[in-house]
């Protein structure tokens, strides 16, 4: 977290975000955000395993195509 964000800040955005969108409906943002945060980190967790899982057999096949 930025360190000019500090705990004043961090309750004046979650009072204009409570105005905004009302007590009742901030369960459902949060649940909403909570899912997405985590599906991109499901996201970007299987697009890493297969960058590393399809560079080993490139690295292999080059070494085999240098040889004589």
């Amino acid at each position: 977290m930025p360190s000019w964000i500090g705990l004043p800040e961090l309750i004046l955005i979650f009072l204009i975000v409570l105005l905004l969108f009302g007590a009742n409906r901030l369960p459902d943002i949060a649940k909403a955000l909570g899912k997405s945060i985590r599906e991109f980190k499901k996201a970007s967790k299987d697009f890493s395993d297969e960058i590393t899982k399809d560079e080993p057999s490139d690295k292999h096949n080059s070494e085999k195509s240098v040889k004589p």
